[in-house]
């Protein structure tokens, strides 16, 4: 039985919605049990009885705040992320959620659990609606501020794996992101990554970030600077279009019937771009699976988190980007 560790203190909202969405995961999969991290005397009240079994705390007081710095999270063993990710460390854990200080996650995780042989940098991958009846993963979406082109293939290598054994997609398709489709744009980094992603099964090539949206391609590479401006860009594209929809419903009652009759569209569109469907972001190129959730995250992105660490962590994904980051790169002699 996989044993999930959770940072059941680090949400912008307590611990409430953290052990809500936990409860919730453990009704729906009996699979798994889970180390809930925190306060044991705010995190006891709200597990019910019949899930204490199922549920171990780890006492512990001290959390970082989203004002501290990533790096003092290196230095406070007791707090709850620290703690969290030395479980994981330890073998006591095959996976870790986290919906607190994003920064500290990936520090600690990188440092603590180390990066899987091959990888230089991790990246930060997150899922992002199309068009159609599918996801498009993107990675990096705010780990690194400045790839090299090295980075990027390997960004690609980890997406490809991920996309494959834990979104259960067969031969994903892996585009990498630049400011037109051809060959010749890009800067100097795109372009030397172009070269090196050229020979992994199923690259399409550069694509723009429209495509993104199209569901051109299955997996999107970009540095952490350029994804994570793409990320929050389209999260206020889809607040305002929400915003515009509703303000303009309530102007006549022409537009009111009309909502009536597209409620169900309208809630499709809300389950589409809602966060919370997606649970959280993996960090990809870690010895074993961690899990960033947003830090508003309501009960329903914890449990989907959770399912996420459950996946990944049942997927054996530290071997298999090792195997393929060695493959490929020995067939194109990186330096």
């Amino acid at each position: 039985m996989l044993k999930i560790a959770i940072d059941a203190m680090g949400g912008d909202f307590g611990p409430e919605p953290i052990i809500e969405g936990l409860v919730a995961a453990l009704k729906k999969n009996n699979n798994f049990s889970a180390i809930a991290v925190g306060k044991k005397d705010e995190l006891l009240p709200l597990i019910p009885q019949i899930f204490l079994s199922r549920i171990e705390i780890l006492d512990t007081n001290d959390v970082i705040s989203m004002s501290d710095s990533a790096t003092d999270a290196l230095k406070r063993k007791e707090s709850t992320i620290y703690k969290a990710i030395e479980l994981v460390r330890e073998g006591n854990a095959d996976a870790v959620v986290s919906a607190g200080h994003s920064g500290a996650s990936m520090s600690l995780a990188t440092l603590r659990i180390g990066r899987i042989k091959g990888v230089n940098r991790p990246a930060i991958a997150t899922l992002m609606p199309t068009s159609e009846n599918q996801n498009t993963l993107v990675l990096d979406v705010g780990a690194n501020v400045d790839s090299d082109a090295k980075n990027l293939f390997e960004f690609a290598v980890m997406g490809q794996v991920y996309a494959q054994y834990v979104l259960r997609l067969d031969e994903p398709i892996v585009g990498l992101l630049s400011n037109g489709e051809e060959d010749s744009k890009g800067n100097e980094v795109t372009k030397e990554a172009y070269k090196l992603l050229a020979k992994i099964p199923n690259f399409a090539g550069n694509v723009e970030g429209s495509d993104i949206f199209k569901g051109t391609v299955d997996v999107v590479v970009c540095d952490g600077f350029v994804g994570n401006i793409l990320l929050k860009t389209a999260e206020g594209v889809a607040d305002t279009i929400g915003k515009i929809i509703k303000k303009n419903l309530k102007r006549s009652l022409i537009s009111i019937a009309g909502a009536v009759l597209m409620r169900k569209v309208f809630k499709n569109l809300k389950v589409r771009v809602d966060y919370a469907e997606y649970g959280g972001a993996p960090l990809l190129g870690v010895k074993a699976p961690v899990i960033i959730a947003h830090g508003k995250s309501n009960p329903k992105a914890i449990q989907n988190a959770i399912f996420q660490a459950i996946n990944a962590a049942s997927s054996n994904l530290d071997t298999i980007i090792e195997q393929r980051l060695a493959k490929y790169s020995n067939n194109q002699e990186i330096n």
